[in-house]
Order: C-alpha cells, then sequence, then structure tokens
C-alpha cells in the first residue's frame, strides 16, 4: 500500500509508515469547563496508552437538521475557549470552518483547518485555507466516490499548500444510512495524502430521527480495529462524558470511558499492521 508523505502538526507527524495519531473530543462545544474538562482527560488517557492526540470539539456546527439544533457557542466565543485549551493543556487542535470570512480568525488557533463533508467542493473555502499555509483536513463527502477527492486536494495543493489530510467518514447509503467501503482508504492514501477514519460520524443515521441524526455507537470500535487493520494513518472518534445527553450527535458519540479501553486494543491493531507492513 503507497505510504503517503509525512504531515507535521507540531510535535506530532502523520503519514509515512508512523503510528496513527487520535483525532478526538466532543462534537460542539457546549462551554468552558466541560471542554477543558474533556481535554485534559483525553490528554491523560492518550498520554497513558502512548498515542499522540489532536483534540477536536466545534465552535459552531453549521449543518444540523434542524433550525432548532445546537450550533455552539460560534466563533468568537469558541476560539477563545479553544485557544484556553491549548494555552492550558499544550494540546494541538482542530476544528470545522464553513465560510470564507472566518477561515483568519480561525487559523489564528487552530493547528489544522477542517472542511466539512458537505462543503468538500467549496472551491473559494479551500483556497482560502489553503493560503493559511496550515495544516487542512479535508473530510470526503459522503455524496462522493474516494477518487474524487483528488479534485479536492488539488484545489488545496494548486493554491500552494501541500500539508493536506484526508478523511474518511461514510458514504450515503439509501436513505437515513452510510456504508464503509475500507477500500477508500487506500484509494485516497494512493493520492499521496495521510488519511484519518472517522469511526463515528461513519456510523450516523442522516436525519433518521426526523429532526435530528441518529446512530449506532455500537459499531465505532470495531470499525476503528478495521480501518487501522486495513491500514490508516489516524483514527478520528468524537467523545462525551454523557453521550446520551449531549447536545450534538450524541447517538454516534462514544463514552471517554469506551475510548480509553478501546486505546490499548487500537494501538495493538496499528502495530500489527506497521510490522506486517500493510502501509
Amino acid at each position: 500500500m503507497t505510504r503517503p508523505r509525512e504531515v507535521r502538526i507540531g510535535n506530532i507527524v502523520m503519514g509515512a509508515g508512523r503510528p496513527f495519531v487520535l483525532i478526538a473530543g466532543p462534537c460542539v462545544i457546549e462551554d468552558e469547563k466541560s471542554v477543558l474538562r474533556h481535554a485534559a482527560r483525553l490528554k491523560a488517557m492518550c498520554d497513558r496508552a502512548g498515542v499522540p492526540l489532536i483534540f477536536k470539539s466545534s465552535y459552531d456546527k453549521a449543518n444540523r437538521t434542524s433550525l432548532s439544533s445546537y450550533r455552539g457557542p460560534g466563533a468568537v466565543q469558541g476560539l477563545k475557549i479553544l485557544a484556553k485549551v491549548k494555552k492550558e493543556l499544550g494540546l494541538p487542535l482542530l476544528s470545522d470552518v464553513h465560510t470564507v470570512s472566518e477561515v483568519s480568525s480561525a487559523a489564528g488557533v487552530l493547528d489544522i483547518l477542517q472542511i466539512p463533508a458537505f462543503l468538500s467542493r467549496q472551491t473559494d473555502l479551500l483556497v482560502a485555507v489553503a493560503k493559511t499555509k496550515k495544516v487542512v483536513n479535508i473530510k470526503k463527502g459522503q455524496f462522493l466516490a474516494p477518487w474524487n477527492m483528488a479534485e479536492a486536494a488539488k484545489k488545496v495543493a494548486d493554491s500552494g499548500n501541500s500539508r493536506i489530510l484526508l478523511t474518511e467518514r461514510g458514504t450515503f447509503f439509501g436513505y437515513n444510512n452510510l456504508v464503509v467501503d475500507l477500500r477508500s482508504l487506500a484509494i485516497m492514501r494512493g493520492l499521496g495524502y495521510p488519511v484519518i477514519f472517522d469511526a463515528t460520524h461513519s456510523v450516523q443515521l442522516p436525519g433518521s430521527r426526523g429532526d435530528a441524526s441518529g446512530g449506532e455507537r455500537r459499531y465505532v470500535a470495531g470499525l476503528a480495529r478495521a480501518a487501522l487493520a486495513f491500514g490508516t494513518d489516524g483514527i478520528f472518534i468524537e467523545v462525551h462524558e454523557r453521550p446520551d445527553r449531549a447536545p450534538c450527535d450524541g447517538p454516534n458519540m462514544i463514552s471517554l470511558k469506551d475510548l480509553e479501553a478501546a486505546l490499548p486494543v487500537l494501538r495493538a491493531f496499528d502495530a500489527l499492521a506497521l510490522r506486517n507492513e500493510v502501509r
């Protein structure tokens, strides 16, 4: 399998046959205390497991099923909270950007600017994030084939930025359902960039609750193991201390406790794949 180029995020290196990196955090920022609490627990468990961590939480979830759905505190307050996570815990940060107007302020705080799946073809947004020279994570649209991501990546690369990550997060399979095709990990890695598997959004059931999305969190750990065995550079998992009470994406998030139990197993699967040069 093709070994993608390495991409550096602070002291973390992704790709080029390196051990996997975990991107994790609650789906959306609820308040400062909650974010700092989640980040501290994640850092402690990843330090114990020997897994590099990038902290993720969204300041604005612009793509919600319902107008009444919780979106987060917004860019101004949300970025202040994320900056405090970096200052107090020293963690690299990832969050979504949705509009060109927010890119500059987000780049002042974040280490990775993430293009949400539904915006993966938005040329102006891709070019704007490329020009910041920050690492850009493009989530594959649920409506795209993996080879279509070549053009999304090219928009960023042709704008002068080769610090690109690509993320698989499932593909539409009929109504209110997603399916994971692990071949997409190899296909996108063949484009030359590190690939991340989003284990929690891949089990989402979009719009299945009418005014909200459902999810099947019981499959998260198994799919993450499968992705690492197949060969991937990072695992993206959204977590919450009480997923059933989370204001956003609760059904597909897993608990902090379950993630801690899964980390040694995920690391073992990753080490086995590396030993056998699956990557």
